[in-house]
């Protein structure tokens, strides 16, 4: 197995932004500002089902402000089910090229019909075709089929808007805590947490 050295940053609790937005949005901008990361809004969704049995899986983020962070998906999907019946979520960016980690947690809730309208009409036509032709998650018989359910929905809605589907739209995960990781030589790696604490933040340090 390779080991990798990190020695790229560090991070101090004094140092950082005093409101994890705020903290967020400078490494995210440096992420996208690097010409070594190809997805810099990726980010791995883990949720859990009523008997407490985790799964995660890559989602990218689309939007996101001081209300927490916001993707898109079908409702009827594992995650869907998942998040109906707990409300939880988890959230980890990694983006290895500046040896950073950010984890995020916190509450979820679907986002209103007019913010999923609004985003779903901005996505390319065969994207919004594809919501129609694919029922997340479901067995299929084979790649045959999702073609043919493509091709109905290319004739279903051949010289109209593509509306979006009633089970497909957003969640917002409003973080309850986060965590910045900068990889540090030795494993001696630099963690700070944010916890909220009434209307604001506290902010410690945890051992690597």
């Amino acid at each position: 197995m390779r080991r990798f050295h990190y020695d790229r940053g560090s991070l101090d609790e004094s140092h950082v932004a005093p409101d994890p937005f705020i903290q967020f949005r400078l490494w995210l901008d440096e992420a996208i500002g690097s010409e070594s990361i190809v997805e810099p809004t990726a980010m791995t969704l883990a949720t859990v089902d009523a008997a407490g049995r985790p799964s995660a899986r890559i989602v990218l983020l689309r939007v996101y402000d001081e209300q927490g962070f916001a993707f898109f998906t079908n409702y009827e999907s594992r995650k869907g089910r998942e998040i109906a019946a707990t409300g939880w979520a988890a959230l980890v960016f990694w983006w290895g090229a500046l040896e950073r980690q950010v984890r995020i947690r916190g509450s979820v809730e679907q986002l209103t019909p007019s913010e999923s309208d609004a985003y779903f009409m901005q996505r390319p036509r065969g994207h919004r075709l594809g919501a129609w032709a694919s029922r997340q998650g479901a067995v299929v018989p084979d790649r045959a089929y999702l073609e043919e359910s493509m091709r109905l929905r290319e004739e279903q809605f051949a010289g109209r808007e593509v509306d979006r589907p009633p089970y497909w739209g957003g969640y917002r995960v409003a973080p309850d805590s986060f965590e910045f990781w900068q990889g540090r030589p030795d494993r001696m790696h630099d963690r700070i947490a944010y916890e909220q604490e009434g209307s604001g933040w506290r902010i410690t340090r945890l051992s690597p």
